[in-house]
């Protein structure tokens, strides 16, 4: 009895011991299996970012940390966060599907929301962010999106962020999504989220940014991403360079204009040096019938192999109806150094609403080729001075053009 009693004494020391604590500094160390039992080292990390989390540095050191509960850090203030271990999500989808926590965009929600100013997260190439994506993509079974599946890190209110030197490993649902977030740099980012089983990934996206302002990327891979670099509304002064993406929707601007009462305006986007591979494809701006605008994008030096529609506009993604009287204007928008092989024979397709005419758009130096030889074919309607453009258009593209062919067309 009195060996239980010291032994009793002793666990709080030991579970504290998983944190320590000096000056400003919080270091956390995960703690042991016991039992056959995963440990949650969730309390300890959230103590960290309570206690170092102003003016301060985490740092979570090597080994596995279990991450059983969802984890809300609003309040950051001038913190460094270093990573150098693996954080893995619990395999408990009931939890995740009751307790993730809402982003407000389309209903999604999220494991892991990041807030505050000046934030710094490094993983130094280390970090692995394992989300065990698998269950989730067995138990979706091949279905669209799931209410409670958790992006795996949001970006929140978030102003003066940088992300660095992160891989992630089966996600569960989203990467990563930047919402209501300003001057975001993420960079050396390597993501893969590839099914092992029978059923795809479903929206395993890489980036999705939205109501965010002055976002760089740089220096990322994406693998099975669906959309690898996706800006949706009200998304402004985007850089994105030096991308590799593999079987993924590869740059992409929306969707957006899905609510005609809330418009969506994307501006001044810039996706320089991206390599597409077997993706779905490479440059794409896909927008509902609703309101807003889409202007000033470009897509510079792009180099593909084997995709799907290269270059594809429509203002009715899904299958959503209203191509023809879409007032959501896209405009200002050039291809320059596009370079690649297409699936099929489609090169481009591209259809503007008839209501609100494409104007300002511009091919320069694009150059795809069909992969077995074909003659390609350029598919444009509805753009304004067409004949100053530069695309070389050789028919016309139907309001009901599919998003991905399974053929040539």
């Amino acid at each position: 009895m009195k060996a239980l009693a010291i032994l009793a004494g002793l666990l709080p020391a030991l579970a504290r011991a998983a944190l320590n604590v000096t000056g400003s500094t919080c270091t956390v160390t995960p703690l042991p299996s016991t039992g056959g039992q995963e440990p949650d080292d969730t309390p300890q990390i959230l103590q960290a970012f309570k206690q170092c989390g102003t003016n301060g540095k985490i740092v979570l050191e090597e080994g596995l940390f279990h991450i059983g509960q969802v984890m809300d850090t609003l309040s950051f203030n001038n913190v460094d966060i270093e990573i150098h271990g693996t954080m893995r999500w619990s395999s408990n989808i009931q939890y995740w599907l009751r307790s993730s926590l809402p982003v407000t965009y389309a209903g999604r929600s999220t494991a892991w929301r990041v807030g505050g100013t000046d934030i710094r997260i490094r993983g130094f190439g280390k970090a692995l962010f394992d989300g065990q994506g698998q269950l989730w993509y067995d138990q979706n079974r091949g279905q669209s999106n799931q209410n409670g599946r958790p992006i795996s890190l949001t970006l929140w209110h978030a102003k003066n962020v940088l992300v660095d030197g992160i891989t992630w490993r089966q996600s569960q649902f989203w990467h990563t999504f930047v919402a209501y977030s300003e001057n975001i740099t993420m960079t050396n980012l390597d993501m893969n989220a590839t099914s092992n089983s029978q059923w795809s990934t479903v929206n395993t996206d890489g980036i999705d940014t939205w109501n965010s302002n002055n976002i760089f990327l740089q220096n990322w891979t994406v693998t099975c991403g669906d959309d690898c670099i996706s800006m949706k509304g009200n998304s402004t002064n985007v850089y994105a360079s030096n991308v590799h993406c593999y079987e993924s929707g590869c740059a992409v601007i929306g969707s957006i204009g899905s609510n005609a009462g809330q418009p969506d305006y994307v501006s001044n986007v810039y996706y320089d040096n991206f390599t597409c591979t077997h993706s779905s494809n490479a440059a794409w701006i896909k927008t509902y019938s609703g309101s807003g605008y889409v202007r000033n994008v470009t897509f510079a030096n792009f180099n593909f192999a084997d995709v799907n529609q290269p270059i594809y506009v429509t203002p009715c993604i899904y299958g959503s109806s209203g191509c023809d009287s879409s007032r959501l204007k896209i405009s200002d928008v050039r291809w320059i150094n596009i370079t690649g092989t297409s699936r099929y024979n489609i090169a481009s397709a591209i259809h503007c609403s008839g209501a609100a005419p494409c104007d300002g758009f511009h091919f320069e130096n694009v150059n795809i080729k069909n992969k077995d030889g074909k003659s390609t074919k350029y598919l444009c309607s509805n753009i304004a001075n067409q004949g100053q453009s530069g695309i070389p258009c050789t028919g016309t593209c139907p309001a009901s053009w599919p998003q991905q062919l399974s053929g040539d067309g």
